[in-house]
């Protein structure tokens, strides 16, 4: 593990083997991050937040109470989540806070911001400043505000381009998929 001398690590906080936490982060007492991640600058990883192993976040992202990443999940530059729905300066709502979970191998853009209350799917792409307000299936690849799918990416994040059989590959991996109603799935 690797700690920069400026981060903040609250007692209690739980930070796997091979962690690299940089410049000005704060880790809170309950959060929970995996073995082999890589923390940016101006990180906050807020209390009850899990993070699996190899997840990456860039600079300057927050990730508030509610939020889970599973293993090698990309959080771009800046990109936000948020913990509740409807947030008032003079209203408590902390027994408000809403889940977000972010599936394996999902990666989100630089200042995509991630409404609270999704689902990510697994290997879904967010685009730079995607606006998110609802669930993202996985392998999806989806841009703007708010959020539209506009086509499939591939575990090694390539556009996917599937045939009239519903066919596709991976120019770098190889690897195929397989379109049918409406979701894709790897098949070798």
């Amino acid at each position: 593990m690797f700690f920069h001398p400026t981060a903040v690590v609250d007692p209690g906080a739980q930070v796997g083997a091979g962690t690299k936490v940089w410049h000005f982060c704060h880790l809170f007492a309950t959060c929970r991050i995996g073995e082999n991640c890589v923390l940016g600058q101006n990180v906050m990883v807020a209390d009850g937040v899990v993070l699996g192993n190899n997840v990456k976040v860039q600079n300057n992202v927050s990730i508030y109470t509610g939020v889970t990443c599973e293993d090698d999940v990309f959080l771009g530059p800046s990109m936000v989540f948020t913990n509740v729905i409807n947030p008032r300066s003079a209203v408590v709502r902390k027994n408000e806070y809403k889940t977000t979970y972010v599936e394996r191998g999902a990666s989100i853009g630089a200042n995509a911001t991630i409404v609270c209350g999704v689902r990510i799917g697994a290997y879904a792409f967010i685009g730079a400043g995607t606006v998110v307000t609802k669930d993202v299936a996985p392998f999806a690849l989806v841009v703007g505000n708010p959020a539209r799918q506009i086509g499939w990416v591939s575990e090694y994040g390539h556009r996917l381009h599937p045939d009239a059989n519903g066919h596709a590959t991976c120019p770098e991996s190889q690897q195929q998929y397989l379109l049918r109603n409406g979701a894709i799935t790897r098949i070798a």
